[in-house]
């Protein structure tokens, strides 16, 4: 990587030479100014005022423009000369925990490089001495024309530095925030609470520029001749009349795009729940989780002993028949005919049949009075 600035670490009476390289980079896609009628490039053209002809960048410099719109030269010598120590070097001012550094004041992030051989043992010594105290490291350093705060903190076996803006440089948050009298209910939380567990958490890298995407295919169609694909229609979103709807719509279409299929019935009734409650409530799943099993019990037991009473009542019915069948079987004479096989087989068919007819008749019987028992007893009538 090409560094766009060297100087050295001031880490006490340790110097460190480094070259800065940038950290990031943009992927965005940049386009040209054309003339609409011709598609000829629009170019701007550097022009002296005084002289009105174009220069070239080795006869430009800088300047400041004084109130009353004079010029004060400012050549690059005079800006090496700068009586800050900061000029050349990244002084290192304190060391502080990195959740003291407000967000809001980071910038650009760079790369710190050891310069040559020398630079690699204080290199190692200042990254290993950030690691083992948790901390970073609040420098000044000079870069573009004026001074600059950072933060040096270690990324792998790197030290990075991430630009900082001063104090002042930041606005405070008035008239930002709503006016105060907003109420949020216990039940909003808790399906806002839902809702984040179901997006869960992401690996950063899995996300990607859509638009610019989307912007390269635009380019690739046009300069094939094609027609440019057509963008999707996406339903305007709407105001939100309805906080706790439109959260429950959220948490079932989190978890439908995440794949939580399994999860889906308890999540449900988790916010059928609040919803029909309408109380604040925070029940947890074994709570919840007992009421439906005792319930869930109850009918099973019910049914089982329903089962076993009519199991009883068809084993009554079938040992009932059979001994009728058994009776009817010794009391039926044996018809004699031309054959004793014939004979047999005839007294067979006729002794199975019965005891069929039999076996039916008790086992109605059998049912009738097991049905007798359960419905309260009638008087017959004379």
């Amino acid at each position: 990587m090409r560094s766009i600035w060297n100087g050295a670490i001031s880490f006490g009476l340790v110097s460190i030479p480094i070259k800065l390289v940038n950290a990031t980079e943009s992927h965005a896609v940049s386009f040209r100014q054309i003339h609409t009628e011709d598609g000829g490039r629009i170019r701007y053209r550097k022009v002296c005022e005084l002289e009105d002809r174009e220069v070239t960048q080795a006869e430009i410099g800088k300047a400041y423009e004084d109130a009353d719109g004079s010029m004060v030269p400012i050549t690059d010598e005079d800006l090496s000369h700068l009586p800050i120590p900061t000029a050349r070097t990244i002084e290192i001012v304190a060391f502080v925990p990195e959740e003291r550094i407000d967000p809001l004041q980071m910038g650009a992030a760079y790369y710190l490089a050891a310069s040559g051989a020398p630079a690699a043992k204080p290199y190692t010594l200042l990254r290993e001495a950030l690691k083992r105290s948790n901390r970073v490291a609040i420098a000044k350093f000079a870069l573009r024309g004026r001074e600059r705060l950072g933060m040096l903190r270690v990324v792998g076996d790197a030290i990075a530095m991430h630009g900082l803006l001063w104090p002042d440089e930041v606005r405070a948050p008035e008239g930002v925030a709503p006016d105060a009298g907003v109420t949020v209910r216990d039940q909003e939380l808790d399906l806002a609470d839902a809702l984040m567990d179901t997006l869960g958490e992401i690996d950063l890298a899995d996300l990607h520029d859509e638009y610019r995407e989307a912007l390269e295919e635009v380019i690739a169609a046009k300069s094939a001749g094609e027609t440019p694909p057509e963008a999707r229609e996406e339903a305007a979103p709407g105001k939100v009349l309805d906080l706790m709807a439109a959260l429950e719509s959220s948490v079932r279409a989190a978890r439908e795009s995440r794949g939580g299929e399994e999860d889906a019935p308890a999540e449900e009734a988790e916010v059928r729940s609040l919803r029909e409650r309408g109380t604040p409530s925070r029940q947890t799943p074994k709570e919840t989780g007992g009421k439906k099993s005792t319930s869930a019990a109850a009918k099973k037991t019910a049914a089982k002993k329903t089962a076993g009473r009519t199991a009883a009542g068809k084993t009554a019915g079938k040992k009932a028949g059979e001994k009728a069948g058994e009776k009817a079987a010794a009391k039926e004479p044996v018809k004699k005919t031309a054959g004793t096989g014939t004979a047999t087989k005839s007294t067979t068919k006729s002794t199975t049949a019965k005891g069929a007819a039999t076996t039916k008749t008790a086992t109605r019987s059998a049912a009738a009075k097991s049905t007798a028992k359960k419905a309260p007893s009638r008087k017959r009538s004379a």
